[in-house]
């Protein structure tokens, strides 16, 4: 079969945080990402997180094994692999370009502000929204460096998910840079979604409640807004979703302690969201563009694990 033209201007995209190795939780959501792009003829991208230097730092060659395992498993890309951690003077730029102010509050002050009489969460209250240039200086004498907060008066904004439909939130004035001089992930996401050309998010439900400010950054900054569809976490049988702590079902365990090959884990997924099992992600693919298996109920819903899974059986 001829190969089909991605449309330029269009991408998808996967972008892990380079702090464990991938589990099957993760890679699930990676495959459903990259074949919503494929299917869909855009490009589909791999980004570094890396934001967080120290957490990087402390888990050494995790992003580099977090590309082989996607590639072990058929997940490819297009163009270079970006790392956050070399961009921080675009997202800075970025940042100069609104409506901000300075934050001083420290963590326990923001988490007492931020709990309403009941412990519901509500928005960062704009505590430092109105320093005078001498309360800004007088906290500064204490030694507390500040965070850069966006200024969003109140905001509101509503975003269209593929499987909650419309999902609307309130938009806080939250940080753009950190106090030690880090850009936050809310800032840097948007930013690169929207020089990357970005136009399809797909990821894990527990980042719902994110994208109406994501959407709204974008807007600010002058970027289109993109699709959403934010697809069932991998959770244990408690309910808990798989974390860095739950390493006996990381893509190298299964692979290199447990004996699994890269197509047993692919079945393993397939499983999991009720399709057919495939020779590789190419077939997986064709299967996508010709059928419904994107829409299905299965694609959107948590993935309930108890303990290690057993081992695909061989297709008959």
């Amino acid at each position: 079969m001829a190969a089909r033209r991605k449309l330029p201007g269009m991408a998808g995209r996967f972008a892990p945080s380079p702090t464990s190795d991938l589990h099957v939780g993760n890679l699930r959501t990676a495959l459903l990402a990259w074949l919503m792009a494929r299917a869909s003829d855009r490009r589909f991208l791999v980004r570094v997180e890396d934001l967080d230097q120290a957490r990087t730092a402390a888990a050494p060659g995790v992003a580099r094994r977090q590309l082989e395992d996607l590639a072990a498993l058929g997940i490819t890309w297009d163009g270079e692999v970006l790392r956050q951690s070399a961009r921080f003077d675009i997202y800075k730029y970025f940042a100069a370009r609104l409506d901000t102010y300075e934050c001083f509050c420290t963590r326990a002050e923001i988490a007492q502000a931020a709990q309403a009489p009941h412990g519901d969460y509500r928005p960062y209250p704009g505590t430092c929204a109105g320093l005078t240039d001498a309360e800004r200086a007088a906290r500064r004498a204490l030694g507390r460096e500040p965070a850069i907060r966006v200024r969003a008066n109140g905001a509101t904004m509503t975003v269209h998910d593929a499987h909650a439909g419309d999902v609307t939130g309130v938009v806080d004035d939250f940080v753009l840079i950190r106090g030690d001089g880090t850009p936050a992930y809310n800032l840097a996401v948007v930013v690169d979604d929207g020089l990357q050309g970005v136009d399809q998010v797909v990821r894990g439900e527990d980042l719902l409640a994110s994208a109406p400010r994501q959407a709204w950054l974008a807007e600010k900054l002058g970027f289109p807004v993109p699709s959403y569809a934010h697809v069932g976490l991998a959770v244990r049988g408690d309910g808990v979703r798989l974390a860095k702590r739950d390493g006996a079902l990381s893509f190298r365990s299964l692979t290199g302690v447990a004996g699994w090959t890269a197509h047993d884990v692919l079945n393993l997924l397939t499983d999991s969201l009720n399709w057919p099992r495939c020779a590789d992600t190419g077939e997986l693919l064709e299967a996508a563009r010709v059928t419904d298996l994107l829409d299905a109920p299965a694609v959107w819903q948590p993935w309930v694990l108890n303990g290690l899974p057993t081992r695909p059986a061989a297709a008959g």
